[in-house]
C-alpha cells in the first residue's frame, strides 16, 4: 500500500505544535549523548553501562525537556540580538 504525498501531509501536526515537538526532539537527542557520555565517563563501557545508562538517559531527559521549554523562547530572543534577522 502507497501513501502519496497528500496523505503524509496530512497526518502531520499542525504548525503551532513545533514549539513543544522541537524542544522534545531536542531533549530526547541531547540528554541521551550526555547522559551517555556522563555514564561512559563514571563507569566506563560493558555490561554495568548497558544497566545504568537507561536510568540517566530518563533522569536526564526528565530535567531536560522541562527546561528546554522555559528556557527556548529566551534563547531565540538571545539569537536575535547577536545574529543578524533576515529580511
Amino acid at each position: 500500500m502507497q501513501i502519496d504525498r497528500e496523505q503524509l501531509m496530512r497526518r502531520k501536526l499542525p504548525p503551532g505544535y513545533a514549539r513543544v515537538v522541537m524542544p522534545l526532539v531536542l531533549s530526547i537527542l541531547m540528554s541521551g549523548v550526555v547522559s551517555a557520555v556522563a555514564t561512559a565517563s563514571n563507569i566506563g563501557p560493558g555490561a554495568s553501562f548497558t544497566a545504568a545508562w537507561p536510568n540517566a538517559w530518563v533522569a536526564s531527559w526528565m530535567v531536560a525537556f522541562p527546561t528546554l521549554l522555559v528556557v527556548l523562547p529566551l534563547v531565540r530572543r538571545l539569537v536575535a540580538i547577536v545574529v543578524e534577522q533576515p529580511h
